[in-house]
């Protein structure tokens, strides 16, 4: 299985959670996996610009360490557009390394031998 899906549903409002999936997809594209984290629900704010410098847990790198290092390995983030849009937030506010998509990218990512994890 070479395509790795981290779904990430948490952000600003539990850091812990969304640190750990982040050091997972780290993990997955040190690994070689063709690795995509799909951000739905509150998660979607780790793809608003600054967010990801707001999130500290204690004991593992910051946020802003982890999205930068995923990034520059190759990882990719698509973004819920409806989750994304809901709370508010507009093409502008969106980091570089992120792109708006409807559910379709993630079922084609997820029925082109893909495993996934959900946090």
């Amino acid at each position: 299985m070479n395509n790795f899906c981290i779904n990430l549903t948490r952000s600003i409002d539990d850091p812990d959670r969304a640190t750990v999936a982040m050091v997972v997809a780290n993990a997955s594209v040190a690994s070689g996996k063709n690795t995509m984290v799909f951000l739905t629900s509150e998660g979607v704010r780790l793809a608003v610009k600054g967010i990801a410098g707001t999130i500290k847990e204690e004991g593992l790198l910051p946020m802003a360490d982890l999205v930068k290092n995923y990034v520059a390995a190759g990882g990719t983030f698509l973004v819920c557009t409806p989750c994304y849009k809901k709370r508010g937030y507009t093409e502008a506010d969106l980091i570089d390394a992120a792109t708006l998509v409807g559910a379709v990218k993630l079922v084609e990512f997820m029925t082109n031998d893909a495993t996934g994890v959900s946090y």
